[in-house]
């Protein structure tokens, strides 16, 4: 049975192994990318390492789940070598409103400004950042359990975004920190 190589099958088949030794070939190199002996790479290891402090309030708790999700955080398991100090706010705006100042839609913006520093030396800032995430979501007049979930729905959803792009700047950092840009 003869093998027919269409342009879609190309596509499909033989371009990603092009794209693959092409990003090898200019230095780019996965930032979760495991060592030579199949263990944890520098990012993973140090995500792993880092403690996350107390988060307020229940969007916080929020984040801070996110984040040990993420991070790979293992209360417990090994003694932390950092520690990730967050502060967290959501603020929401109506975006819709009626004629008589009703919002029915609300855009909810997630802030948080974050520093990682070292237990060994002490309080050591290792590096900071900020973060910035936005949902909406329609306000609900009579159905106030509704309008709740709603809530914490998207607070659920921008904790998962800011924990989101909190773990990539740190697995950045820790990537290149170890030599590997």
């Amino acid at each position: 049975m003869p093998a027919i190589w269409t342009r879609r099958c190309l596509l499909q088949r033989v371009a990603p192994l092009g794209v693959a030794g092409l990003l090898g070939g200019c230095g780019f190199h996965p930032v979760y990318m495991p060592t030579a002996s199949g263990g944890p790479g520098p990012a993973a290891r140090n995500m792993a390492a880092i403690e996350i402090g107390i988060i307020p309030d229940r969007p916080g708790q929020l984040l801070r789940q996110a984040l040990e999700e993420r991070l790979g955080s293992n209360p417990g398991a090994s003694a932390p070598r950092y520690k990730l100090a967050v502060g967290y706010s959501i603020a929401g705006e109506g975006i819709a409103v009626t004629s008589n100042s009703t919002a029915t839609r609300v855009r909810m913006t997630a802030r948080a400004n974050w520093t990682l520093t070292s237990f060994n030396p002490p309080h050591a800032v290792v590096t900071r950042g900020l973060t910035r995430a936005t949902a909406s979501m329609n306000v609900f007049d009579q159905q106030y359990f509704a309008a709740d979930l709603e809530t914490e729905q998207e607070q659920r959803v921008l904790a998962g975004e800011v924990a989101d792009r909190i773990a990539e700047q740190l697995a950045v950092f820790f990537r290149r920190r170890a030599g590997m840009s």
